[in-house]
């Protein structure tokens, strides 16, 4: 589904994205850990076309989108949760929805009756304006902003951050559910038991570059690894 190759991104003469590759296959959620500043919002940004690559490839459903425009790369397919929640606030729920609304006609399609099925409280909150969400509901907002886009391939950035525990075990629940319908997802997570209980494979990024992956299990058992570079134990 998606495959950087050497991907080298800069902030001006900043060195962020120094050689990182990594891949995620058809309906698996891949997982981007590693500590605050180390390159995986850079990441994300360079997979959408916010930061373009110096160098380096990036591959979707086989095709090169390295350099294009950022809506290139969302009508060919990529949905992007950001970092932050970025809904537009004086706007209805049900505008924020239907604003991003794209391919709602093919099979299976993500439409505002399913999105309400998988979110009934935002079905409740439909005519409210997005300020008026609490930050839960926000979250659950950019979630399905991004889904109404129909996406093939899912970034998300940070989901669980800044959430009540109850709402993390929430939000996990829900991006179980998006994979058991075929939705690949590259997550960056901050939260690294939840992180770990739904990936399929694990990437820590360290200081611009990939320095460690393999499966979650596998992670679990090495403490030496997450001492290093995610600072904790899970």
């Amino acid at each position: 589904m998606l495959e950087l190759i050497d991907v080298h991104t800069y902030y001006g003469e900043s060195y962020v994205l120094q050689g990182i590759s990594l891949a995620v296959k058809k309906g698996a959620i891949n997982v981007l850990l590693g500590r605050n500043g180390m390159g995986k919002t850079t990441t994300i940004h360079t997979i959408i076309g916010f930061s373009p690559p110096r160098r380096g490839k990036i591959i979707f459903k086989r095709t090169d989108i390295t350099g294009l425009k950022s809506y290139e790369i969302a009508q060919m397919g990529v949905g992007l949760v950001p970092q932050g929640r970025r809904i537009f606030r004086s706007l209805s729920v049900e505008r924020n929805l239907t604003m991003a609304a794209r391919n709602t006609s093919t099979p299976n399609a993500w439409s505002l009756d399913r999105i309400y099925s998988l979110f009934p409280i935002l079905k409740h909150r439909a005519g409210q304006k997005g300020n008026l969400l609490s930050g839960g509901e926000q979250q659950m907002l950019t979630i399905s902003r991004a889904l109404m886009t129909n996406p093939d391939l899912l970034l998300m950035d940070e989901p669980s951050e800044g959430l009540a525990p109850a709402l993390v075990v929430e939000i996990e629940r829900i991006i179980k559910q998006l994979k058991e319908s075929n939705l690949s997802i590259l997550l960056v997570e901050q939260n690294i038991p939840m992180a770990l209980g739904i990936g399929d494979y694990v990437y820590i990024i360290n200081n611009g570059l990939i320095v460690y992956d393999s499966t979650p299990d596998s992670l679990k058992g090495n403490e030496e690894v997450k001492a290093m570079y995610l600072g904790a134990s899970a």
